[in-house]
């Protein structure tokens, strides 16, 4: 079957299911027959409702979770679930209840397994870049080094979806610059916080990146993430300014604040043997965008799959699995936070090519792919309730622990 008869199909399903639960773009859609139940809308807080369909999709049923976000309305806002080091997982609900959210999602693809080095940490570290809060907390790694399906053509993983402090949600591109600095030399930084540096860079940890062995940092290369270890490392420690300690090995542990470990790799490495203990160094690192000059209060990781109401060339129509996505709506004034059922009937799940169409069907112009398969979660609080609860069914039985996630807070 062909991508555009997949798309033909998946817009047909996604007609079905919105003549069934009434248009929650807004629109009115005529002459299909309803695939299954719509559940009413349940509103969670200020802004935000929940609703969840079946749908008759290309492999079969499937039920898909849905979270409307108004961000017109001042009393809520997006932002970053995280467990509070880059290094570390936990569940949704336990990120969404430590943080006072009333809802959200699982988030980026991650560091999940190290089989093709062994001996080497896997550290659980997300791909791609994140902003919690306003602050940066890591920069992406190299595409060949991604976990996760392959990326859609022209897209990487420095690929965002994100909030400015407009309140504006937009899909972006994130790039990290910065440097090391001495009185000799300016050394292009590499890295910030990833468990991926590029082959011949400088990578900069912080007190975020938490207390996991920063080896994996050199392991793999820019194009193949199953390459060895390399073999030519460096690591110096910079505290108020100074060299204050210098290794061989990449250390693990957790990073002081106001302390930046340095870690090299080959022609990286070799800059950062010149810096002996003693040394007045300067680490200097951010994140541009290529959208906006909106200062990001939060960004996440993930891929691109919808733009300007077009689905992205070249999208998998053929793979059907449990996924996580994100549709932008109303200029960014609107977001769309969707995860797939994981219950044995509705397993089977969407293709990618049916998540942007389902996207857009729900009357979104931009969408974005997260973590799936045993990642994907949805959680919600009902109103005066303690807790949020899984809406929906992970597909490995129980929630995973995954590093970030989408967060949603409401206020009044």
């Amino acid at each position: 079957m062909t991508l555009r008869q997949n798309r033909f199909r998946a817009g047909r399903a996604v007609l079905t299911f919105l003549t069934a639960c009434g248009a929650l773009a807004g629109a009115t859609l005529t002459g299909a027959a309803p695939a299954g139940a719509a559940q009413a809308a349940a509103r969670i807080g200020p802004g935000v409702t929940y609703r969840q369909y079946d749908i008759q999709a290309t492999k079969g049923p499937t039920r898909v979770h849905v979270l409307a976000v108004d961000l017109r309305d001042p009393r809520v806002r997006l932002d970053l679930l995280h467990p509070g080091a880059v290094a570390a997982r936990a569940p949704v609900s336990q990120l969404a209840d430590a943080q006072g959210a009333v809802a959200g999602v699982n988030g980026d693809f991650f560091n999940i397994t190290e089989t093709q080095h062994p001996g080497v940490e896997a550290t659980g570290a997300s791909v791609g870049p994140a902003i919690a809060s306003g602050r940066t907390l890591k920069a992406a790694v190299p595409d060949g080094q991604r976990f996760g399906p392959a990326l859609p053509p022209g897209t990487s993983t420095r690929d965002v979806l994100g909030m400015g402090v407009d309140r504006r949600a937009r899909l972006d591109t994130l790039t990290l610059t910065g440097s090391v600095r001495t009185r000799w030399t300016r050394l292009p930084l590499g890295g910030l916080n990833q468990y991926a540096l590029p082959v011949d860079s400088i990578g900069a940890f912080t007190s975020g990146w938490g207390s996991a062995s920063r080896v994996r940092a050199t392991c793999g290369t820019d194009t193949d993430r199953a390459a060895p270890c390399s073999t030519d490392t460096y690591e110096v420690t910079v505290r108020r300014g100074r060299v204050v300690a210098a290794a061989d090995t990449p250390g693990s542990g957790p990073v002081e604040a106001g302390t930046t470990v340095l870690v090299g790799r080959e022609e990286g490495a070799r800059q950062l043997r010149k810096l002996p203990v003693g040394e007045r160094v300067r680490v200097q690192r951010g994140l541009v965008a290529s959208a906006t000059r909106v200062p990001y209060r939060f960004a996440i990781g993930g891929y691109p799959v919808l733009d300007d109401g077009q689905p992205l060339p070249g999208l998998d129509g053929t793979t059907s699995a449990v996924r996580t996505a994100v549709g932008v709506a109303d200029r960014g004034r609107r977001v769309l936070l969707l995860a797939v059922d994981g219950a044995a009937p509705y397993r089977t799940g969407l293709t990618i090519a049916e998540v942007a169409e389902t996207l857009r069907g729900l009357g979104a112009s931009d969408g974005f792919s997260l973590d799936g398969g045993g990642s994907s979660t949805l959680v919600a609080r009902d109103p005066g309730a303690g807790a949020v609860s899984v809406r929906n069914h992970p597909s490995g039985g129980a929630e995973r622990p995954v590093p970030n996630g989408i967060g949603v807070f409401t206020s009044g």
